[in-house]
């Protein structure tokens, strides 16, 4: 096992708004930044074994595919030179048959046309069909195609009465991850925008067959993996707060895309991509969903989801666990859970990782608005204590101590978050800006 890192956080004034806050590692940091990763150069480039570069983790089953065409936008966390794209469908009970599917760069982010010559037919073991069985997942023969980091490609997939395995984001900005729902039949070939119109579709919480720029929905692809100037992937398993939850910022600023940006500043020996595997709604332990009694909101508790969406991601380095808001927090459909079943839950997604043969970083829970000395915030306070103190994961990341509010320690600081649970564009970034890169500098 790897050294166990204990970050902390000063304490911090009511009314923070800039990004200056630091947790503190009791080690050095990683050594001075590159130029722009956008200047790609065959010294910076080497042969290796794919890594993750985007994820998008599925959570249940939304209706089925109309005979349309879905353009899916996802931004590349590092520059890569070749991309192989899974298609999954884990909840579906029919198979999803994937009549064509092509691979292209948007002329600008979040743009459904595409550059010229760029739009590139995927193969599946050398067709370009392939079926997805209930409970599957197909990946796309590897496909040379540049992209530097922070750029967007577009996936297009022509998939006809199919089972809509999907994540549905926050729409948090018009911005990927998105799809463009196109006219009817297979226009997945076109570069042009004739047949993906830009009228904004909001679906709320389950996806929409509408046609339309749909912030935020993504079917079937769940994974990009290819050649990147990186050493490794970063998957963060958590919730909305991974997810994006309200983080209505500048477009992709995520705390995980803040992450993502400050990578892209080292040398690709140092660098990893980010996959985030958020969520929302999302549990770590095994209980009913707290939201949604039909288990199609949430995706499954993170231990059965671990294998799917962490472990499964080429070239996993480490882990960050930020999980337990919701299962603390409960609802209508389930109570809330105590401190041990949660424990037990992050002692079980540790275990599993370490066999893995890879680091696993822990965050602590942030506030929640419950009042002091409730059962609830006995629950959260302990859950946090065992995190910090009791040396199971690799790292720890103080988040609580980042954004709690010192005058009220049971609540976020007013101006860095949008709700009790969940950070605003600021806390976001503050939380981005507050995390070492050191403590993922283990080999």
């Amino acid at each position: 096992m790897s050294h166990h890192w204990v970050l902390s956080a000063a304490r911090r004034q009511a009314r923070v708004v800039g990004l200056a806050a630091l947790l503190v590692l009791f080690g050095a940091l990683l050594g001075g930044a590159l130029p722009s990763p956008l200047a790609r150069t065959a010294t910076t480039t080497r042969a290796q074994d794919p890594e993750g570069v985007w994820e998008a983790s599925l959570e249940g089953v939304h209706g089925t595919s109309p005979d349309v065409t879905v353009r899916e936008l996802a931004r590349v966390s590092v520059p890569v030179s070749q991309l192989r794209v899974r298609l999954s469908n884990p909840f579906g009970s029919a198979a999803v048959e994937i009549k064509d599917a092509w691979i292209g760069r948007p002329i600008a982010p979040g743009e459904s046309q595409l550059f010229p010559g760029s739009n590139l037919r995927l193969t599946f073991a050398g067709r370009p069909t392939a079926s997805i069985a209930p409970g599957g997942a197909v990946v796309s023969d590897p496909v040379a195609i540049d992209v530097p980091a922070q750029r967007d490609v577009a996936v297009s997939i022509y998939a006809p009465g199919g089972p809509i395995d999907d994540h549905t984001f926050p729409p948090f900005a018009y911005d990927p991850p998105a799809s463009y729902i196109s006219t009817a039949g297979d226009t997945a070939r076109d570069e042009s925008a004739r047949s993906f119109p830009s009228t904004p579709i909001i679906p709320g919480s389950t996806s929409s067959t509408a046609t339309g720029y749909h912030p935020g929905q993504i079917w079937w692809m769940d994974l990009l993996s290819g050649t990147a100037q990186a050493r490794g992937t970063l998957v963060t398993l958590g919730d909305s707060i991974t997810d994006g939850y309200h983080a209505d910022g500048p477009p992709g600023q995520r705390w995980t895309d803040v992450i993502a940006d400050r990578f892209d500043a080292e040398p690709a020996a140092h660098r990893l991509a980010v996959a985030n595997a958020g969520i929302s709604g999302n549990t770590v332990s095994r209980q009913p969903n707290p939201y949604d009694p039909t288990g199609q909101c949430c995706g499954p508790p993170a231990p059965d989801r671990l294998d799917r969406d962490v472990l499964s991601v080429p070239g996993l380095h480490t882990v960050l666990l930020l999980e337990g808001t919701n299962d603390i927090g409960g609802g209508t459909n389930a109570s809330p859970a105590p401190a041990d079943r949660v424990i037990d839950a992050m002692k079980l997604i540790i275990r599993r990782v370490h066999e893995h043969h890879a680091r696993i970083v822990g965050a602590t829970i942030l506030p929640m608005c419950n009042p002091r000395g409730s059962s609830k915030e006995k629950v959260r306070t302990t859950v946090n204590d065992w995190i910090r103190h009791s040396g199971a994961f690799d790292a720890v990341l103080d988040f609580d101590a980042v954004l709690r509010d010192p005058t009220e320690p049971a609540e976020i600081i007013p101006d860095l978050r949008h709700d009790c649970y969940h950070p605003n564009a600021a806390g976001d970034a503050l939380l981005g800006e507050s995390i070492p890169l050191s403590v993922f500098s283990a080999p």
